[in-house]
């Protein structure tokens, strides 16, 4: 048995911050951000929130497979940015839904999440553990961004997307998943609710010189082009998220390519074979390497970060919902999905249309 996806659905927030309103925050322009990046706006909650944009998202994407909550058994939310810890965003999805005959839990894989996620849900029902899967992924990223730091504000956005498993006879490919986490300082957020941070606080290692509702660049929270959920002057550096731009693309330029080359060698598969490469959205110029590095047409490799920048676990969820609806995927149609980012994970799976 096999999960087929048989709905989709998405949720972004309505407020947008395009490249113009950034530039008022930190040194940059919009020509800047489109060429490094491929980034043109994010969307930024305001209201919304993890919790509330998941189960949205899976309420399309329940409508659009005509899928009861009732007969969902496995509801998994791929996040690290959920407003609750316990009980888990997924309960609390469950509990908006009414899905009251799943198992439900988290998982966390950043970036790739919505991948593992996708083989997770494969797994347990080839084993007969489960017949339905609603899988999500739902960041509110925008929570823990340094608005002040310019090498990674402009790159993510909030949102949630959603896909429908249903079981159904047939095979997939194994899929390709890894890991390698003494790599891991590449890219990092460490929780706000460890032990330490008093000691911390009392060493002078917080950002607390600052007026509240003040960053260090003296810029007042009402200032700014946002809704801060936050007080992030008298947040410590290291619980907002901090990359090594260069690092991070070397490793996802070099490992996207020969995850996806080891899904096809040992599934008996060419890349002609392929219809779409549907790549967690982090800059266009990693999507570009990829497709250059595979020697595949750029056209097989869809994008929509221009829209929606970095979301996160969110990102191929809601791609496949725009693919979906805009009629792009059509039965019998072949895909790789490939997730990578923080952990560092990555990985591919082929999904059957």
């Amino acid at each position: 048995m096999i999960g087929k996806i048989c709905g989709t659905g998405s949720c972004v927030p309505g407020h947008i911050l395009d490249n113009d309103d950034l530039s008022q925050m930190v040194d940059t322009n919009d020509a800047w951000i489109r060429e490094r990046t491929g980034v043109a706006r994010r969307h930024i909650i305001e209201k919304e929130t993890t919790v509330s944009m998941a189960a949205e998202a899976a309420r399309r994407a329940l409508d659009d497979g005509n899928v009861r909550a009732e007969e969902v058994d496995l509801l998994i939310v791929c996040t690290f940015t959920s407003e609750v810890l316990l009980p888990c965003a997924a309960c609390e999805v469950q509990k908006e839904l009414g899905a009251v005959h799943a198992a439900c839990f988290d998982l966390n894989a950043a970036c790739t999440g919505f991948l593992f996620a996708y083989n997770t849900a494969q797994a347990y029902i080839a084993a007969g553990l489960c017949r339905t899967a609603l899988l999500i992924g739902s960041e509110s990223l925008s929570n823990m961004v340094n608005w002040k730091d310019r090498g990674t504000c402009i790159l993510f956005g909030d949102g949630a997307g959603a896909a429908v498993l249903k079981a159904e006879p047939g095979e997939l490919p194994s899929p390709v998943m890894h890991s390698d986490g003494a790599s891991g300082g590449a890219l990092t957020l460490m929780s706000r609710h460890r032990k330490g941070w008093a000691e911390e606080e009392s060493a002078g290692h917080r950002q607390d010189a600052h007026p509240a509702g003040q960053d260090a660049s003296g810029y007042a929270e009402e200032d700014l082009p946002i809704q801060s959920h936050v007080d992030q002057a008298s947040i410590h550096p290291e619980e907002f998220i901090r990359m090594d731009g260069r690092e991070v693309f070397r490793f996802a330029v070099k490992k996207v390519p020969e995850a996806i080359r080891e899904l096809l060698e040992h599934s008996g598969m060419q890349t002609e074979q392929i219809d779409y490469f549907v790549l967690h959205q982090a800059n266009r110029r990693i999507v570009e390497s990829v497709a250059k590095r595979l020697d595949v047409e750029i056209e097989k490799f869809p994008m929509n970060l221009d829209e929606y920048g970095n979301t996160s676990s969110a990102s191929i969820p809601i791609l496949l919902d725009e693919m979906n609806r805009d009629g792009r995927l059509k039965p019998g149609q072949t895909i790789i999905l490939s997730g990578f980012g923080a952990g560092l994970s990555w990985g591919a799976a082929v999904l059957k249309w």
